[in-house]
């Protein structure tokens, strides 16, 4: 037997959803269990291409890859992917909610169709699959649900208003649902993410840019596989660790 095959036979470490797995932080999450011995469900809502290139990458390392499309912000999207992501993976240890999508603009130029867009896909989400996710972790008697924010969660930022409501929400979602579930053994935490080197930041011209790293103690923007690194940390943290919005931005927004 060769090491890909022993590997292929190797018991999973647990069994995990990563919604927004097509790009980003997403897909570095699903990667990063992956490389660590996880089975691993990756959902995104449009790009199909994208999560079929992230199948192949995660099967390469000897681990199931259950792909699920769809809208994680519509409930019955939603509800058809946990029923199939938890039936192929025979169960869900790990929902990591990372679907998110931004909008730059006055907020008096929004359309209401654009702010439902974001609330929907950045927080109602996190609804929609939690509400799917804990029977499951009840039934297992633990669980871990990790909620992707953002700093804009902690203290807002202009021109981002929508955004920043949507993971203020998330944050006190997490902390809330967190209390609500510790005695069931779930846990529940997020990653207040600070300026990660997404296509999010690709709107920023060079000298934006620029200005952005300057204000970043670090000296740069984040790596996704630096998000993923520390959610995954989070996923294997002591029980005792709910409740938190664990901030990761290079001391930017301190």
């Amino acid at each position: 037997m060769n090491s890909s095959t022993a590997s292929l036979k190797a018991e999973a470490h647990g069994r995990v959803l990563v919604t927004g797995a097509g790009r980003g932080i997403g897909r570095a999450v699903a990667l990063e269990f992956a490389k660590n011995g996880y089975d691993v469900a990756v959902n995104c809502a449009h790009d199909s291409n994208a999560l079929e290139s992230l199948h192949g990458q995660i099967t390469a390392l000897g681990r199931r890859c259950i792909m699920c499309m769809g809208d994680v912000g519509n409930a019955e999207a939603a509800d058809r992917i946990m029923a199939v992501a938890a039936e192929e993976l025979g169960s869900i240890d790990i929902l990591v909610n990372n679907a998110g999508i931004s909008y730059i603009g006055l907020l008096q130029d929004m359309t209401p169709e654009e702010w439902n867009a974001v609330i929907s896909t950045n927080l109602t989400a996190a609804y929609n699959t939690c509400r799917r996710a804990i029977p499951i972790m009840l039934k297992n008697g633990s669980g871990c649900i990790i909620n992707v924010s953002s700093v804009w969660g902690n203290i807002g930022a202009s021109c981002e208003v929508a955004y920043s409501a949507s993971k203020g929400g998330l944050n006190a979602f997490t902390r809330a649902l967190a209390k609500e579930l510790a005695p069931s053994n779930i846990r529940v935490n997020a990653v207040a993410c600070g300026a990660i080197d997404t296509s999010m930041n690709a709107f920023l011209e060079a000298d934006e840019m620029q200005a952005l790293i300057d204000e970043i103690p670090a000296g740069r923007l984040g790596r996704p596989e630096e998000a993923a690194a520390m959610i995954r940390l989070i996923a294997q943290a002591p029980e005792y660790l709910t409740g938190q919005i664990i901030t990761l931005d290079g001391g930017w927004q301190i």
